[in-house]
């Protein structure tokens, strides 16, 4: 059982194991040595987002990574995709990525990519585990105030630029207004390049970033604050990017969010109208809203659920030989462009989209008749196994005898927070709603904070 990595690399709150120093100094020398039988100087490719904390992360990993016989270069602040991307093509042995994602600025994270641009399996993060805990029992970390500071590339950053604009070639957004949010995090210095090579009028919003403003009210996490900024400033569409710019959220002109669902159902269609849709399926998790379900089968497509977690969907992907997958989030991956899960790509196949078409992204999805749907957040103290919390079988048992074929019941721990997360969607909305918080008030009073 792993105990540092979740569902997306480690993470927690910096300066805290798993994320204080000596921690992630081991975790620099046991990452070098796991490459030691790749290479005798393995390289490795850093990137960061704009928390505070990213900064110090990355030296003191890069000290660890050094100490471990590892060559280090950094790409500064990029999103997640790019160190993906260009650890690939710069024939990196590992890509590294330090970002919390979506979590709040307190947080930051560890994300590990091998050499061909994918995340690493469960099964060698495990191993990495077992180095990492030894070096962190025998090994001293350096002080902190006696490390270089960090070196970054821009070139890497700009090439990355390049990748994504030739993944769309023809897409010019001329006599289109956008509203794009790059909630104060790595996507902060990349849009604006991407954008300004496209055309149309481009409102740039939440790019200065501080260091404490990553997510905060912005941003897919927050994506009615797009929606609502497309309408105050008359756009056509809203763009909204996570912390570390791996997942895109849309909005249209009438003040509604486009989810991944959405994505994943307009992109479906398009990709099963030129050919490129294999095997006419499309994979999505046990969160996709049953209508994304019922529209697709309409256009005769199959949707495959996998568990929640990028990393699940793409494996699922990989065994069905599936070209589109992704989650209700917004990471949607395309692994005819790219190896994860990656917010500006996700936009612009969307705009190409809706350029080629003529039609709005309102117009695209307009079918998606979602059921009610309600998730609710409880704070855990620890991940006790729900079969071992007698009130939350019970009640997880009533709400699946009422639902029955009229609904979803899905409980779940995050993986990458202490949080349980309980997902019930029916016909109906009050049901739906007295199931899902009779289940938190169960799980709440055996392991709330």
């Amino acid at each position: 059982m792993r105990q540092l990595f979740g569902t997306d690399g480690i993470r927690g709150v910096a300066g805290k194991a798993p994320l204080d120093e000596s921690t992630v100094y081991a975790v620099g020398l046991a990452l070098a040595h796991s490459l030691r039988p790749q290479s005798i100087l393995p390289r490795v490719l850093l990137g960061r987002d704009t928390r505070e904390s990213s900064v110090w992360i990355a030296q003191m990993l890069t000290a660890g990574l050094k100490a471990g016989g590892a060559e280090v270069e950094s790409a500064g602040v990029v999103p997640t995709p790019a160190v993906a991307h260009l650890a690939h093509t710069h024939g990196f042995h590992a890509g590294v990525v330090i970002s919390a994602s979506h979590n709040p600025w307190e947080d930051n994270g560890i994300k590990l990519f091998g050499a061909d641009g994918f995340k690493l399996a469960d099964k060698v993060e495990l191993e990495i585990e077992e180095v990492i805990f030894k070096h962190a029992i025998t090994a001293t970390a350096p002080a902190l105030a006696s490390l270089p500071a960090l070196v970054d590339r821009p070139e890497l950053a700009d090439e990355y630029v390049a990748f994504l604009l030739a993944a769309v070639p023809d897409l010019r957004l001329n006599g289109l207004k956008l509203v794009v949010d790059c909630a104060n995090g790595a996507a902060a210095p990349i849009a604006p390049k991407v954008f300004a090579a496209l055309g149309g009028e481009v409102i740039l919003e939440n790019i200065s970033p501080t260091g404490r403003n990553i997510n905060d009210h912005c941003g897919a996490l927050h994506p009615k604050t797009v929606a609502a900024e497309v309408v105050a400033k008359g756009a056509d569409l809203g763009v909204t990017f996570d912390g570390d710019a791996d997942r895109c959220l849309l909005a249209g002109a009438g003040n509604n969010v486009i989810n991944g669902d959405a994505i994943l159902l307009m992109a479906a269609r398009d990709m099963a109208a030129r050919g490129l849709l294999t095997g006419n399926v499309v994979v999505a998790t046990t969160m996709s809203n049953m209508g994304l379900e019922a529209a697709l089968k309409r256009s005769g497509i199959k949707m495959l659920r996998a568990g929640v977690g990028d990393r699940y969907v793409l494996e699922l992907m990989q065994k069905e030989r599936a070209a589109l997958g992704g989650e209700q989030s917004g990471h949607i991956l395309f692994p005819h462009l790219a190896t994860t899960g990656d917010g500006l790509m996700t936009a612009l196949v969307v705009l190409d989209l809706v350029v080629r078409s003529g039609k709005t992204i309102e117009e695209l999805a307009a079918d998606l008749k979602v059921f009610p749907q309600v998730i609710v957040n409880v704070k855990v103290r620890e991940k006790k196994p729900l079969s071992e919390i007698p009130a939350a079988v019970a009640a997880i048992a009533a709400a699946e005898a009422e639902l029955a074929d009229t609904g979803r019941v899905v409980i779940r721990y995050s993986g990458t927070e202490a949080l349980a997360r309980v997902m019930i969607e029916a016909e109906s909305e009050d049901r739906m709603r007295f199931h899902a918080e009779a289940i938190a008030d169960a799980i709440r009073a055996e392991l709330g904070v």
